[in-house]
């Protein structure tokens, strides 16, 4: 409720005098989204804010609706991939982007301040938007080329018990293809829960035993997906960009491509050797985006299956860009591993390494220069990152190498040192 109430001052303040400021409320299907949703609600009511609520929703539907309807900002209640006990709030501006950093900053700094109620005359109020699912099929269905369409395709779709459950289906089967669903049976507790793109082994599994083309698995909120093919073959987010760069490249150019640094290196080898630019953002969708604005690029992801294309949408849409793959198929005529023969994924070791709160490895000189010492060995054959976890007292150690034995004990060589 302080949150609603901080944001919906910020917000107010931001607002000419002659209008009142609107935002959206969307969220996903765990249990805690109905006493967080009331909490917001209650909170912009106080700061003289009205509300749209959506109900579930996925997050890029949020952003869609809150452009199209030229509102002053829209709410997303969800923990996207984390299991029912974890939530989280999101918030994009009235484009349809992440906020900008000074407005979340003055949020920040009002979220301390009592919540004064404005006068009973000037109180916000709140009402359902009832054709929210509708509008957002409508606009998945848009960014689908018009002279294509998925007849003759059998597709297993894993919605993780999430926020796509009553959308994503629809938009698949209205573009022609057979959809066999999964994970469309939320009740509070199950999200992301053996479903959805954190767990593609039930897609595999119902992609084998449907006979499908292929099998599409969405996330809690579906900002990101996976994919697997007939053989029950898992593709990653690495992938599926390279798939769809592939196709940019075919059907009329493309600059460039933004990746993760954790992004697979064949990408950049390959990217490379195609002639196309590349760059590596901070991990995080948000990172992606920002690098994709600063180049004047259009498609950028990461490897675990957040991928975004800004001419289609202002931020990554797990449909969205399953119908960009989609599409890619149909126009090369090829399936996921003929388009994908070419990228040899270089095989990754990843060591999470305890360590003590504050601990900053770039003061431990033993690590520094083992670092050096197998950058040096690698060469242009393999990559290191190391990079303190945001969450936890961990350091990831990451090796990628053109031989897996190579990248793991490259890797522990690196990781025994933190020990050390």
């Amino acid at each position: 409720m302080r949150l609603g109430y901080a944001a919906g001052k910020v917000l107010a303040k931001a607002e000419s005098a002659s209008s009142k400021p609107t935002v959206l409320i969307g969220k996903d299907t765990r249990i805690s989204g109905y006493m967080l949703e009331a909490a917001l609600e209650a909170g912009f009511a106080a700061a003289g804010v009205d509300v749209m609520l959506a109900g579930p929703l996925p997050t890029p539907a949020v952003a869609y609706l809150t452009r199209a309807l030229r509102l002053s900002a829209g709410v997303v209640i969800s923990a996207s991939h984390n299991l029912y006990q974890d939530n989280g709030i999101k918030f994009f501006s009235g484009l349809g982007n992440k906020l900008p950093d000074h407005v979340e900053s003055a949020i920040e700094a009002a979220l301390d301040a009592p919540i004064e109620c404005v006068s009973s005359e000037k109180l916000g109020k709140a009402r359902r938007l009832d054709d929210a699912r509708g509008r957002y099929i409508e606009f998945c269905k848009s960014t689908f080329p018009n002279e294509l369409d998925l007849r003759g395709m059998r597709i297993v779709l894993d919605c993780a018990h999430g926020a796509a459950y009553h959308v994503a289906p629809d938009v698949f089967h209205e573009l022609g293809a057979e959809v066999i669903s999964i994970g469309i049976q939320p009740n509070g507790l199950n999200i992301n829960a053996g479903f959805g793109a954190t767990a593609p082994a039930a897609l595999a599994e119902a992609v084998s035993t449907h006979r499908a083309d292929l099998g599409i698995a969405l996330d809690g909120d579906a900002d990101r997906l996976l994919m697997v093919d007939a053989t029950g073959r898992i593709y990653n987010g690495d992938e599926l960009l390279y798939v769809m760069v592939k196709d940019r490249l075919a059907s009329g150019g493309i600059d460039g491509a933004v990746g993760t640094l954790m992004t697979n290196m064949a990408l950049e080898v390959e990217f490379k050797r195609m002639g196309i630019g590349f760059a590596r953002a901070n991990v995080g969708d948000r990172y992606v985006l920002e690098v994709l604005q600063e180049k004047g690029w259009h498609v950028g992801g990461e490897g675990s299956g957040h991928l975004l294309f800004l001419d289609k949408h202002t931020t990554g849409d797990g449909i969205i860009s399953a119908l960009q793959v989609l599409s890619a198929l149909k126009r090369s005529g090829r399936t996921l591993v003929q388009s994908t023969e070419e990228l040899v994924l270089y095989p990754q070791t990843l060591i999470n390494v305890q360590v003590h709160a504050g601990f900053d490895w770039t003061k431990n000189h033993l690590m520094v220069a083992e670092k050096k010492a197998v950058e040096a060995a690698l060469g242009d054959t393999g990559r290191v990152l190391i990079r303190a976890s945001g969450t936890e007292p961990l350091i990831r150690v990451m090796v990628e190498a053109k031989s897996a034995e190579v990248a793991e004990t490259m890797a522990r060589r690196i990781a025994v040192t933190v020990i050390s």
